[in-house]
């Protein structure tokens, strides 16, 4: 068993020098990542900071096709420099677990490193093809939207899944202790993506690797965390627990029968939303399930008992070119009937200025007490105000896969996951 060990180990070291020496830009994360025989597995797999390899299922493997043990390794280097495995909880395990790979493999193929090619690469390359010419370039994110959204059939799913496996994802479900942390991933994705731009130039680009980079540094954002920068602190009429005390209060109950020696505080600080617009862009590329999904949410997070005062004002104001409607509301049940019966207006082009004139109108009229911001639902593509308004706004895109539209500099531009949208709780 020591002579297995000794050849698997050569081979692993083989395969990292290879890559050392022609994917320079990977250098970091390689030194990032030990190699770490592991006996019994059956085959490969990584916690985050080892690649645990099966030495007698390793040198099996390298018999039959000698370049398994480099494209292995990249394979799982780049789960992890994709950010693959740190997502996997978030997910659906199954369909994550296979868009990742299919990611991965197209990535690494797309590199067309000496060496690096199986032969089950042709056939991989017929499945990428297809699903490129929907989704355009690969990410582990759009292939997952594509294997959930695209009708594609369990025996589908199957046959990919045997194609594309590589490696075991046993330890991203709970990696415990890591010694290379996600934060630490991020950075060194980051200084992968860099290194990348200046290796890649005047030679063969991977579009897949790129558009897995870009996922992979993008800054997330979660939508009620979001709102959170809307709330204002003001009073809320409701018991203040934490500055009563109910010692001396049933103290005194129970030494006067119906007489308390403290009361309770009627009124509590609070940070909740009380003012705030929603713009729905309802141009005709921006309509239908999307927009549905974004109000269920924003319901779903508005109905939430902590997130409002019990006086609220809230205007949902639909535009497409101009604003077809404003829909004012004072509290969840004015909410819930707008999502239950609103039909959206509009679908024609896209202007954002309308809206603006609109809400500095409804200011004019003091029909808010204290506007926060504004929440601009859209794709992004139309035109923007010139001038920067007194209130804070957000332009919220949904994620598709790229940096997204340019906004104003006084905006924050958000881009929004479709597997959030799809989460309500």
């Amino acid at each position: 068993m020591e002579k297995v060990n000794g050849l698997a180990q050569k081979i692993m070291g083989y395969a990292r020098d290879t890559i050392l020496v022609n994917l320079r830009f990977l250098d970091v994360a390689v030194s990032a990542l030990t190699p770490e025989p592991k006996e019994g597995i059956g085959g490969f797999a990584s916690d985050g900071s080892r690649i645990y390899y099966d030495p007698v299922f390793l040198l099996k493997k390298y018999q039959e096709e000698p370049a398994f043990a480099l494209r292995m390794y990249l394979h799982i280097l780049f789960h992890l420099i994709f950010f693959h495995s740190f997502q996997y909880e978030k997910l659906d395990k199954e369909t994550w677990g296979l868009a990742a790979d299919m990611a991965v493999e197209a990535a690494v193929m797309e590199l067309s490193l000496p060496g690096s090619a199986l032969a089950a690469d042709e056939a991989k390359e017929r499945k990428l093809r297809v699903i490129r010419e929907d989704i355009g370039a690969l990410s582990a994110e759009k292939i997952y939207r594509y294997l959930k959204n695209f009708g594609v059939s369990t025996k589908e799913r199957g046959e990919l899944s045997l194609l594309f496996f590589m490696d075991s994802h046993r330890y991203w479900e709970a990696p415990g202790e890591l010694i290379v942390s996600p934060a630490q991933w991020k950075k060194l994705s980051e200084r992968v993506r860099a290194d990348l731009k200046s290796f890649s130039a005047g030679k063969t680009r991977s579009e897949s690797m790129e558009q897995s980079l870009a996922q992979a540094v993008k800054d997330k954002y979660r939508y009620q965390d979001l709102l959170a920068g809307f709330t204002v602190m003001n009073e809320d009429m409701q018991v203040n627990d934490d500055e009563f005390d109910y010692v001396y209060y049933t103290y005194g109950l129970s030494l006067y029968g119906d007489m308390p020696l403290v009361e309770s505080l009627e009124y509590k600080d609070s940070k909740k939303i009380r003012d705030f617009v929603i713009a729905i862009d309802t141009s005709a590329s921006c309509r239908g399930a999307l927009v549905k999904a974004f109000l269920q949410k924003t319901y779903a997070i508005l109905s939430g008992e902590d997130t409002f005062f019990k006086k609220m004002n809230v205007h949902i104001i639909q535009c497409d070119h101009e604003v077809h409607k404003d829909t004012r509301i004072t509290c969840i049940d004015d909410l819930n009937a707008f999502l239950t019966n609103e039909k959206l207006t509009g679908f024609g082009s896209t202007d954002f200025r309308p809206v603006f004139e609109h809400v500095e109108e409804l200011l004019a009229k003091q029909e808010f007490e204290n506007l926060k911001g504004l929440i601009y639902f859209t794709d992004g593509y139309g035109i923007y105000p010139q001038k920067m308004p007194s209130y804070d706004v957000m332009f919220v895109f949904l994620d598709n896969g790229d940096e997204g539209p340019d906004v104003p500099t006084w905006a924050v531009k958000v881009l929004l996951d479709y597997e959030e949208l799809e989460d309500e709780h």
